[in-house]
């Protein structure tokens, strides 16, 4: 009998990679996971059949080693997670082995997604609701806005990526999201950007917590959905999940087709998280971005049987979609190290943290994050019983180590 088609993971630093080995794993996939951080999570995992350290980050030893890896499995999927790698692995394609089949879009339409103003005037085109949101391209606009946008307002860079190389090069830090409180913080932040002669967007602040909503396309059809909302975040005025939930698919429906709508319009294939600012008080969802790749939290989404990895798989192989149950809805998981941060900011250092409306709710925060070990059925974003040196792994990378070890 011949052994089934292979994947190559690209990039098991993270729990991310880690959740794409032990979802095809388990599915007697046999996976090479290839990183360039000897101590990355997903090598050490029982679901990989070999582990490869590759040098450093999209060069020329990764390209050898995807195409020895393909060479040893006999025909294989290439999936990744970041979109550098993403963008490399399109970038790198006429060398890599007709054995590899990349499980991603090309260049051209993945960089719409990751380009926040495209995406911005796609979802309106659509119908969904968006952040009143300024562009400034000169040090004249952002003064002219400055003085007059609504506070207080966050800042985000169009296409994050593509301007990191040029803020390094001026000694500047790459903020995901600023929080600006007053007209003098406004002031001081486009001054910090005028020598770099470019300036991040200027966004409305929107109230809520993150709404995830999550796709496989193929061909235009959505062959897999899911959704989580996040329970608590980092850093707590917003970012990525700490705890998160998956939500029945019952909720929420009516945003989800404008979703699929905005997908479509974007010609998409393959998997994407279409990411909102969800206000339970007003009913109000707000588009923040679309992450065209695997997220941070999909360690849930593979603890309920969503599948997201075996879809990218099959699809990049030609092959029929996998068959699979609907997801579990009501299940929680846990990063544990991060919650515990976040408590400890909530709790003792409430200074730090920007957001000017986040509303403070340290006892509850404090019972739940203790309840939540006896709750029933929760996953944990690392820590698997039936795998358990990824997480012996990550708890060694945690300590603390000697200059020049």
């Amino acid at each position: 009998m011949t052994e089934r088609a292979g994947a190559i993971v690209l990039g098991v630093e993270t729990q991310i990679g880690l959740a794409l080995v032990r979802e095809l794993g388990r599915a007697g996939v046999p996976v090479v996971a290839i990183s360039s951080n000897e101590r990355a999570l997903g090598l050490v995992s029982r679901h990989v059949r070999r582990a490869v350290v590759a040098g450093p980050p999209r060069s020329e030893r990764w390209v050898e080693a995807i195409n020895q890896a393909a060479a040893e499995l006999g025909r294989a999927s290439l999936i990744t997670v970041s979109e550098a790698n993403l963008s490399w692995v399109n970038g790198v394609r006429a060398q890599l082995s007709p054995a590899v089949h990349p499980a991603m879009p090309p260049q051209a339409i993945l960089q719409q997604v990751l380009d926040k103003s495209r995406t911005l005037a796609a979802a309106r085109a659509v119908g969904i609701d968006t952040p009143r949101t300024a562009e400034p391209r000169s040090w004249d606009d952002w003064q002219a806005m400055a003085a007059s946008f609504p506070l207080p307002a966050v800042l985000k860079w169009s296409d994050p990526n593509g301007v990191a190389p040029r803020l390094a090069a001026q000694g500047l830090e790459l903020h995901k999201a600023e929080f600006v409180l007053d007209r003098d913080a406004m002031r001081a932040a486009g001054e910090r950007y005028r020598a770099l002669g470019e300036w991040p967007m200027v966004q409305e602040y929107c109230a809520g917590h993150g709404l995830g909503q999550f796709f496989f396309l193929r061909d235009g059809q959505v062959l897999r959905r899911f959704q989580h909302e996040r329970v608590a975040e980092w850093p707590p005025e917003g970012g990525f999940s700490a705890v998160c939930d998956s939500v029945p698919l019952e909720r929420h429906a009516a945003l989800q087709e404008q979703s699929i709508a905005l997908l479509r319009a974007l010609n998409w294939d393959g998997v994407a998280m279409v990411e909102y600012r969800h206000d339970p008080a007003t009913g109000r969802s707000v588009l923040m971005e679309i992450n065209g790749r695997f997220w941070g939290s999909l360690p849930l989404a593979v603890a309920c049987g969503a599948g997201f990895g075996l879809h990218a798989h099959a699809a990049a192989l030609g092959e029929a979609a996998p068959a699979l149950p609907a997801p579990r809805a009501g299940v929680r998981c846990r990063m544990v190290a991060v919650e515990a941060r976040r408590l400890v900011r909530v709790l003792l250092r409430p200074q730090l943290i920007r957001d000017p409306l986040f509303v403070r709710r340290p006892w509850h925060d404090l019972a739940r994050f203790a309840l939540d070990f006896l709750r029933p059925g929760v996953c944990y974003f690392v820590a698997s019983r039936a795998d358990p040196r990824p997480l012996l792994r990550d708890l060694h990378n945690m300590l603390p180590r000697r200059k020049g070890a």
